[in-house]
């Protein structure tokens, strides 16, 4: 697991609970290197003086807040550390709430929190007491100098501190353009909602986070690994003609998507848990156009002529009577 972020407490009421903090994730992301593509060597960047332009060491830097243009108050982590003492070592747990009642949305980095030394009973208590009360706990944080709203959930044996976002860190959708359920362009009928719900029905299964993986990783590693072995190792790929977009104002049959997602051919068939009279929804397809009787007259005389040409026997060579007789009584 490593070394832990950070050591303090959950505290609520006269309750403390040493705890230490340790990452929840890790990132699987590509580490891709930026290159010189005329020479291919790494590209670096410096921490420079934007003053004289001269390069500075980490040892040389500091932090500052600016109160005022180009007017700065300089913070040591002694002076984040004084500024509350209490509020940087403590988990403090403002209030208790349905798990249920904090959406995804909120949601932002989990990370796991393990009992520190004689912590174990009381991390204990707090955990088995979530677990039957079907609560998470409301708390803030500050970790390294930023205050975190955070939830305290029990999952399985180990309590895990996920970070939240405050409301006003969530944006607002009013200026995005989504259909309500009235919404006449979005306007969706009882059988596209039953195909639909049918299809979801064939689709769902138990929860098995260990079958899902990053795949287009393994596909790059995979592309990189055949490239070192054919020794394309500083080749660059040229992008290829990009094919033509769908043309806009094609009108979606959804039915029919629906009907091919569930294995059934559009037209034909019905879909599950379908209704007796969705069959009185479908089209009856137009009957074709009669040929007038003038066209097919004529046409029926040019093929009676093209008959008749074709039963003549050619004048050179003549052919025999004994073949010639069945071909006339054929074409008659």
């Amino acid at each position: 697991m490593g070394r832990s972020l950070w050591k303090g407490a959950i505290s609520f009421g006269l309750v403390h609970i040493p705890v230490e903090m340790y990452p929840a994730v890790r990132d699987n992301a590509l580490d891709l290197t930026m290159l010189d593509r005329r020479d291919f060597s790494p590209v670096g960047f410096k921490r420079y003086n934007k003053g004289n332009n001269k390069e500075v060491a980490w040892d040389d830097i500091v932090k500052g807040y600016e109160y005022g243009d180009g007017e700065y108050v300089v913070l040591s982590e002694e002076d984040l550390r004084r500024a509350n003492p209490e509020a940087t070592g403590t988990i403090d747990i403002l209030a208790f709430v349905d798990a249920g009642t904090v959406p995804l949305l909120y949601y932002e980095q989990p990370y796991y929190l393990a009992p520190g030394k004689g912590g174990d009973k009381v991390y204990a208590l707090l955990r088995e007491t979530l677990r039957k009360v079907g609560k998470i706990g409301i708390a803030t944080v500050i970790i390294r100098v930023k205050q975190h709203l955070a939830a305290l959930v029990c999952e399985g044996d180990t309590i895990v501190l996920n970070t939240l976002r405050y409301s006003d860190e969530i944006r607002p959708t009013d200026e995005l353009k989504i259909p309500t359920a009235k919404s006449k362009t979005a306007a969706i009928t009882d059988k596209e909602l039953k195909m639909a719900m049918a299809l979801v029905e064939g689709m769902s299964e138990d929860w098995e986070p260990e079958q899902y993986h990053d795949t287009y990783r393994e596909d790059i590693l995979a592309l990189v690994e055949k490239k070192v072995k054919a020794r394309q190792t500083k080749s660059i790929t040229m992008p290829e003609k990009e094919n033509a977009p769908a043309g806009k104002g094609n009108v979606i049959d959804l039915v029919a998507l629906l009907q091919q997602s569930l294995g059934k051919k559009p037209g034909k068939g019905k879909a599950a848990n379908d209704d007796e009279d969705d069959a009185d929804d479908e089209e009856t397809p137009p009957a074709k156009p009669r040929k007038s009787a003038s066209k097919t007259t004529a046409t029926k005389t040019a093929a009676k002529s093209a008959a008749k040409t074709a039963a003549k026997p050619a004048a050179k060579p003549r052919a025999a009577p004994a073949k010639a007789a069945p071909a006339r009584r054929k074409a008659a």
